[in-house]
């Protein structure tokens, strides 16, 4: 598992809940990676960049993220990131034409709060990016594709190839 890398920017598959506030926070500490690293019995390459619901994500967020994936030294990397702007910065890296493999993937549920749908759909993409090629993809929701054959079918409450 070495040749791939995670990058965890926020968004609905990092959230918990905060009992003080009332409300649903990013959680930059990557508890929801280690638990999954931990159930699957091996190391996963990770850190933590932006930490953000991606509704505030801006065009420089998106840059940042670019940049960093273009300055790995891995050719295969898994982004983790909110649903409601996947799109957008899935976009922006493909942009940069990079000689690299990503998806894009995330949650509309947070782990915290049901590990099923987050995990589902890490594996999801995990799985796809041992044999991808390069490009940018998203995988949600049980659908591979590259970024720009993807949407969030937001009457469905699902993402779906166009």
């Amino acid at each position: 598992m070495d040749d791939i890398f995670i990058i965890s920017t926020g968004g609905t598959f990092n959230k918990i809940y905060n009992k003080i506030s009332g409300k649903l926070e990013v959680d930059s500490s990557n508890k929801a990676l280690e638990k999954i690293e931990k159930k699957w019995f091996t190391t996963l390459n990770y850190t933590s960049l932006i930490n953000k619901d991606s509704l505030d994500f801006t065009n420089k967020d998106r840059e940042e993220l670019a940049n960093y994936i273009k300055n790995l030294d891995y050719s295969k990397i898994i982004v983790i990131h909110g649903t409601d702007t996947i799109d957008l910065s899935a976009k922006e890296v493909a942009s940069l034409n990079l000689n690299k493999a990503v998806v894009f993937t995330g949650a509309m549920v947070p782990f915290s709060i049901s590990k099923l749908e987050a995990t589902a759909n890490f594996a999801l993409a995990y799985g796809y990016l041992l044999n991808a090629t390069s490009g940018v993809y998203i995988a949600l929701n049980g659908v591979v594709d590259r970024f720009d054959r993807v949407i969030k079918n937001r009457e469905k409450g699902k993402f779906e190839r166009k």
